[in-house]
């Protein structure tokens, strides 16, 4: 039999390594740490309290063990726990044993789901890897709309994704699995997308979604590429049905997807590039800073009518939208003959209000339309990777020499969680938000 020792956190003048002292034989029975079972011996001092602890295996230590057994008050206050693992279990899995107690720092959520004020750092289990995944180390995290949905409990979460939010990160690998993508390796500068978990210091993520970083880009701007990227791709190409020589019109010109989307759109050779936005700098910003052709305030002017005489009558080919009822009515007006509209979000509400345009449905009909939702997050990882490879193969250059532009609002410290969160509920920004993880 191997012993390990578990001894409760004191000052080290009330430490001792004394294990004959206080090491007693008894039969296991099994506590809960949160991970795996640990015998430990019956006790004859009982407590209702828990404890935090350090596990001593072989010489390993790992703190912030958590135990649902009291300290036993000897005078000592010191308990030890004599682990009955045969020497071969220890000797073939010693790495299994010791990972399975690593904890990590990560924004957690009291209570599961809440407003601003329930965002909060804590220790939670340190990701395993396996099959073909990699451990990244993060450096940094971009926050997206659908955190802050998540956060309040109205997201719907892929059964694949941790409880931690985050879904875009930059990092360095820390370790591999047998099955990984070829080209990556230790200590590798990566950034990529995830189905959640990137809120923390690791995270473990498939290789397939992992894009090896530029030295021209920052570790805050790669963080920012890929949810944002990856999604104005697939809504404009593979459901919008993008093409050389066709019309796109992007709403919410200055949120990040549409940043990305308006300069996808001007590389491939939109014959016009349009967008709105619900303040006349955002509207400036989308045609001054990114190329569109035009952009109108939804908030002052009449956009569809605006857009209708921009293009002679004719319509728009392409739509990318995220406010859902309050645009749908327009959206049917604008749109082109055999157009495509694709809706990725749906932020003025689930349900058309009477106060807002109400739609003609006719135009379905008459104008050959096709209206098509899309979540990038619930697509499989397959979809995913060939939507990776498409960003490495026609945008991933683009950054490296300038051409595309990765635009970062504001950077936060991760321990100024709330704030950054804040920001982004304020639907002030014209970028990036962006957390550095130190």
């Amino acid at each position: 039999m191997t012993s390990c020792w578990l001894k409760w956190g004191l000052p080290k003048h009330e430490q001792s390594t004394d294990l004959n002292q206080y090491t007693h034989t008894h039969q296991p029975r099994s506590i809960n740490n949160g991970q795996s079972a640990l015998p430990r011996p019956i006790e004859t001092h009982q407590s209702n309290s828990t404890g935090h602890a350090t596990v001593n295996c072989r010489g390993r230590e790992v703190t912030n063990f958590v135990t649902a057994a009291p300290p036993v008050d000897d005078g000592s206050r010191r308990m030890f726990f004599e682990l009955e693992r045969s020497v071969d279990h220890l000797t073939n899995q010693p790495d299994t044993f010791e990972t399975k107690m690593s904890t990590m720092r990560a924004v957690d959520i009291k209570g599961g789901k809440g407003g601003i004020d329930a965002l909060h750092i804590t220790d939670i289990p340190k990701p395993q890897v396996d099959h073909a995944k990699a451990l990244v180390k993060v450096k940094a995290f971009g926050l997206n709309r659908m955190d802050l949905l998540q956060r309040e409990g109205m997201y719907p979460v892929p059964p694949q994704a941790p409880k931690t939010l985050g879904v875009e990160f930059s990092g360095t690998i820390e370790e591999l699995a047998g099955e990984s993508e070829k080209g990556f390796k230790k200590g590798d500068a990566v950034f990529g997308l995830a189905y959640g978990g990137a809120y923390a210091e690791y995270i473990s993520v498939s290789t397939h979604m992992l894009v090896h970083k530029p030295d021209e880009l920052s570790w805050e701007q790669a963080a920012g590429i890929p949810e944002t990227w990856i999604t104005a791709t697939q809504a404009m190409f593979l459901i919008g049905e993008f093409a050389a020589g066709k019309s796109i019109l992007w709403h919410a010109g200055a949120s990040a997807v549409s940043i990305a989307g308006i300069q996808l759109s001007k590389a491939n050779g939109a014959s016009a590039v349009y967008a709105t936005a619900r303040q006349d700098d955002k509207c400036d910003f989308c045609v001054k800073e990114l190329g569109a052709d035009a952009a109108f305030n939804t908030e002052t002017t009449d956009w569809s009518a605006k857009i209708m005489e921009a293009t002679g009558g004719k319509g728009v080919d392409v739509i990318i939208d995220y406010i859902g009822p309050a645009t749908f009515a327009g959206n049917l007006n604008v749109a082109a003959r055999d157009a495509r509209i694709v809706n990725l979000a749906s932020l003025s509400g689930r349900e058309l209000k009477p106060e807002m345009p109400q739609p003609n449905f006719g135009a379905f009909v008459a104008k050959r339309l096709r209206y098509e939702g899309s979540s990038l997050r619930s697509r499989d990882e397959q979809y995913q990777g060939r939507l990776r490879d498409q960003l490495v193969e026609h945008a991933l250059p683009k950054f490296k020499d300038g051409s595309f532009k990765v635009l970062v609002e504001k950077v936060f410290p991760w321990e100024q969680i709330q704030d950054a969160h804040r920001l982004m509920e304020s639907n002030q920004t014209k970028g990036k938000i962006i957390c550095t993880v130190s």
